[in-house]
């Protein structure tokens, strides 16, 4: 038990990467980007063969973070200069890096066991992660308090009156997609060590995972602020992880049935926070006709007097 939810631990801090790349493009930038279940592969499968190819473990991290921006990049172009809907921007993507997956990879599914691996050790994946997820949260944090930070974010907000200052909208959109789709790719690079092969089918419902981890994270600590939003998402891969391994757990579930598991996740993050919501203004209508009844009753009184 203790062992599993270790495991899940690990992986949530290796997914956690590709949530906080869902996150700036569904929640800053408001771009639904759908680019993430071909990038998530093509980090997967950059970072794979140029490990076999003999080049150092984090020098194919860079790679796969680097070919990942790239395919960020075309969708952004797709949607600003192409003038495609962001949707169908994403979709298109998503279709291309299908095969461009492939042609990386060369065969769907590679092996690289006996390579050199950045998880030396078991331990190792969860002091790397937790290491890379820290330095991430914190050079975002960062990024976000500049001046094109700022105008990533209000472009997300209110994107026609951050165009009329003078902000290059378009340019946000593309280089943030792009950053989003670098820390995907980045993600399934580490996944694909983590596991020791790549294969072409392993970012399919990767933009759910996503998903789920930014609403349940939100669910659990608010999104108030930018630094609370990251913990939040980062928190919320983990903890998608943990129900993951521990609904695996129950007798009659396996790993066929993993989609249908995230959904219910997804549907519990949304409807619990709405529970909540509705709870507590019935708690404060309840003590507002409290109140009101007190007081007319003082009036009654005073009257009789």
């Amino acid at each position: 038990m203790l062992d599993s939810l270790r495991g899940a631990v690990e992986a949530g801090l290796l997914y956690a990467l590709m949530a906080l790349g869902v996150y700036i493009t569904f929640r800053i930038l408001d771009f639904p980007d759908l680019t993430v279940d071909g990038s998530f592969t093509t980090g997967a499968a950059v970072g794979a063969t140029m490990t076999i190819a003999g080049i150092p473990p984090w020098l194919s991290l860079l790679g796969a973070f680097i070919c990942g921006g790239l395919a960020g990049v075309c969708t952004g172009l797709l949607h600003t200069k192409g003038k495609i809907n962001g949707l169908l921007s994403g979709i298109i993507m998503m279709i291309a890096l299908y095969s461009i997956n492939l042609r990386i990879l060369g065969k769907p599914n590679v092996s690289i066991r006996g390579e050199a691996n950045i998880f030396q050790t078991e331990s190792s994946q969860f002091w790397i992660g937790g290491i890379l997820v820290v330095s991430v949260v914190v050079l975002l944090l960062l990024f976000f308090k500049t001046d094109f930070g700022l105008s990533l974010r209000g472009t997300g907000d209110n994107n026609r009156m951050i165009r009329s200052f003078g902000a290059n909208t378009d340019m946000s959109i593309i280089l943030g997609v792009g950053l989003s789709n670098a820390l995907v790719a980045c993600s399934g690079a580490l996944v694909a060590f983590s596991q020791k092969s790549a294969n072409n089918l392993m970012g399919i419902g990767m933009i759910v995972i996503g998903l789920a981890s930014v609403i349940i994270g939100e669910a659990i600590l608010g999104a108030r602020t930018v630094w609370r939003a990251l913990i939040a998402v980062v928190l919320g891969a983990i903890i998608y992880r943990i129900i993951y391994a521990l609904a695996l757990r129950v007798p009659g579930f396996d790993s066929q049935d993993m989609k249908l598991i995230t959904a219910v996740i997804i549907v519990g993050a949304l409807v619990i926070p709405t529970i909540r919501r509705s709870l507590k203004e019935k708690s404060v209508g309840k003590k507002r006709t409290e109140q009101v009844l007190a007081s007319l009753g003082n009036d009654k009184a005073g009257g009789a007097r």
